[in-house]
């Protein structure tokens, strides 16, 4: 099967990580799946949730924020702001992106300190989340990096790098990395998150009026998982670069 952008099922779309691209966060990158392009920033405050204060739980923390700007889609998205509430799918996905760098990040050696991650969607044309997790995860990376330059910590607090992928069924076939125009006719869609050891952190997987089998979805993690290899190899392109 040729994928309407002349892709095969197995091709990622073009993947791009830019780093420096928020000079005010410790670490930044603008990561394209495509036409999807997100803005990925962390930033370290020097504390630590009241909560964790309050629980005498020592380390760190680190959490997630993801929006989608209102120019992001065909038609104008409304801010949360505005709408006085915040968005459920913006809610979920920015726990996933969360749960996926905790995942990844050790807390202990991190310190009092707070690694905050701001998720924010330019352009949205399928796979957000994935390009979100995987952007990120860089974005972390050279924040923790900056903080070992500083000599506030001896090495980094980083036990693995982390990555996503979105695959489906379309007309019974297994695609990897979806845009929006597979996605919306998707018989099953999967999001796929793993380390650079190959172990899952998340899977989130349903079918849309459908059903899969045990064999289709054997074929979907299969394929997520040479999908993932390949964005693994971006990834660390992109933090060699200086």
């Amino acid at each position: 099967m040729i994928r309407h952008d002349n892709r095969s099922p197995g091709d990622l779309r073009t993947i791009e990580i830019q780093s420096g691209i928020a000079p005010h966060a410790q670490g930044s990158v603008l990561v394209a799946f495509g036409n999807t392009r997100v803005i990925c920033a962390a930033m370290i405050e020097e504390s630590v949730p009241r909560w964790m204060k309050d629980q005498n739980v020592t380390g760190g923390w680190l959490t997630a924020e993801y929006s989608m700007l209102p120019y992001s889609t065909i038609s104008r998205k409304t801010r949360d702001s505005t709408k006085g509430r915040p968005d459920g799918r913006g809610t979920e996905i920015q726990r996933l992106v969360g749960r996926s760098l905790r995942a990844v990040v050790d807390l202990e050696k991190l310190g009092s300190r707070t690694l905050w991650v701001d998720c924010d969607v330019l352009q949205a044309d399928g796979g957000t989340r994935t390009a979100a997790i995987t952007g990120a995860s860089v974005a972390v990376e050279l924040a923790c990096r900056s903080l070992v330059q500083q000599g506030k910590l001896a090495a980094l607090p980083i036990k693995n790098r982390v990555a996503a992928v979105s695959v489906g069924i379309v007309q019974g076939e297994v695609l990897v990395d979806l845009d929006y125009h597979e996605d919306k006719d998707a018989e099953v869609d999967m999001n796929i998150v793993m380390t650079d050891k190959m172990d899952f952190v998340e899977v989130q997987g349903s079918g849309e009026e459908s059903v899969f089998s045990a064999v289709q979805l054997e074929a979907m993690v299969a394929a997520a998982k040479g999908g993932i290899a390949k964005l693994l190899e971006i990834q660390n392109a992109a933090l060699e670069t200086p």
